[in-house]
């Protein structure tokens, strides 16, 4: 059974602390003791908007490659400053964390994600007409990419909420969005090229955008058991009654730099050591996890294979991840596994970076069939549990905003990646060094991922027996 509509001053996704402390200007949350998760009733369908938000934003990357030749001639650009569009649009998903966490805990996590479908599907959408690669670099990067970030962030952050007992499922679902995406949007984008060009593509594809818009509509806020006290009605809806938008959008403005700093999580960062060696891994990581995604179909009809049969292999990679993450949210709910999901994630990423070495043996459809297989299957292990590994670092109140700092900490690994990338390819000429360099740097993240949290549990072990 669905939850209980609430007022709009309890559409916050963000709980109170135990000392009673507000999450935003003028605006009581919720404690976390002070609200029942569902897991499962309405629960179900806001997962379904997850799972489709996902699809559209953490995907899309990807199938820009689809046009990357296309832009190459239309505004005579190298690899370099080609890959700028994809890298931008990455780096803006994940450099906007923070200040989606202001928007989340003074709007609540629906408006944030109906104003993220806006901004990504204007900024698609405006692309079409772009006249430059500085404008693309707007457009597509910069706005499509702040747009799927605001979209994005609440969906994983609201979902967190709405499931705790069967969080690591919910979580291994949600990220299937991911593979949804990668198998229908190579698909549309090839079909689309084929009919309408890059052009007309883009416009399309921002008018797809705009269900992200219908997506957050659902994300009802929980409602809470009962108010806290008598003070928290006060400060409620008959103090933002009385006010009024006006009066609560400047005291947002006014508030603004210091709920910025609050949702940086620069504390949690210099207090928690395994926060800070998972941000840290994951952030290195991101040099090279992503690049694979934006280089395998330029890799593929560089090496004359046909545009349809290379956007067939992202499709595949993605009807991998669809097949294995749904078993492996169920495994990993299984109470053996708390406390081991690192070791888990490590050990895919190792694999993860490995396998793109695959392709520095040819790029025929069968060893690239080969990479996309072993790649998809990793890659669901890792995008399964990457969250939930997060979760069991922090606590869930303050997971936006260590979120937040990730996301910042990831763009910039994020933008500089496929660029660099690019030039290795305007300097060299050979596709195959871009994977082996990424095969490097994303092995070499996951080893220390698993050797940091390794040597923090034996040392918390030596001193639980110390102090027994």
């Amino acid at each position: 059974m669905a939850p209980k509509q609430p007022s709009s001053i309890e559409e916050q996704c963000e709980p109170e602390s135990e000392e009673g402390e507000k999450t935003g200007p003028g605006l009581p949350s919720v404690h976390p003791l002070a609200y029942d998760a569902p897991d499962g009733g309405w629960g179900w369908v806001v997962l379904l908007a997850t799972i489709v938000v996902l699809a559209l934003t953490l995907a899309f990357p990807s199938c820009i490659s689809i046009f990357y030749l296309d832009l190459q001639v239309a505004f005579n650009a190298t690899n370099s400053e080609t890959s700028w569009v994809p890298s931008i649009m990455t780096s803006a998903l994940h450099v906007g964390g923070p200040l989606c966490s202001v928007l989340v805990e003074s709007f609540g996590c629906r408006a944030t994600v109906i104003f993220g479908g806006v901004l990504s599907g204007v900024g698609m959408a405006a692309s079409s007409f772009s006249n430059s690669m500085v404008e693309l670099y707007i457009t597509t990067g910069l706005i499509t990419g702040l747009g799927f970030c605001f979209s994005f962030q609440p969906a994983v952050t609201i979902l967190g909420h709405y499931f705790v007992r069967r969080r690591p499922f919910a979580n291994a679902m949600s990220s299937t969005g991911t593979a949804l995406g990668l198998c229908a949007l190579p698909f549309l984008g090839d079909y689309l090229h084929r009919e309408l060009g890059w052009r007309g593509s883009f416009l399309v594809l921002g008018a797809v955008l705009f269900n992200c818009c219908v997506c957050g509509a659902v994300m009802r806020p929980i409602m809470p058991r009962k108010p806290r006290n008598s003070e928290a009605m006060i400060n409620g809806p008959i103090a933002i009654s009385e006010t009024g938008l006006k009066v609560r959008v400047l005291a947002w403005i006014r508030n603004f730099p210091s709920s910025l700093r609050r949702n940086m999580a620069f504390d949690l960062f210099s207090s928690n050591l395994r926060f800070r060696c998972f941000s840290l891994g994951i952030t290195w990581m991101m040099l090279g996890f992503v690049v694979p995604l934006i280089y395998l179909v330029p890799y593929a009809t560089v090496n004359n294979m046909d545009r349809s049969k290379a956007a067939l292999l992202l499709s595949i990679m993605g009807f991998v991840n669809i097949f294995v993450r749904p078993p492996i949210g169920v495994l990993f709910s299984l109470p053996w596994f708390k406390g081991r999901h690192i070791y888990v994630f490590s050990a895919a990423l190792v694999i993860n970076g490995l396998s793109n070495s695959i392709c520095c043996i040819g790029a025929s459809f069968q060893v690239l069939l080969a990479y996309v297989v072993v790649y998809g299957i990793s890659m669901s292990v890792v995008g399964s549990l990457m969250f939930t590994v997060m979760m069991d670092i922090v606590e869930m109140s303050r997971f936006p905003s260590a979120l937040g700092l990730l996301s910042i900490m990831e763009s910039i690994t994020l933008l500089i990646g496929p660029p660099l990338a690019g030039k290795l390819i305007d300097s060299t000429q050979v596709f195959t060094y871009v994977f082996l360099a990424c095969s490097i740097s994303v092995t070499l993240s996951a080893l220390f991922l698993m050797i940091s949290f390794y040597w923090l549990d034996r040392r918390d072990a030596a001193q639980k027996d110390n102090g027994s």
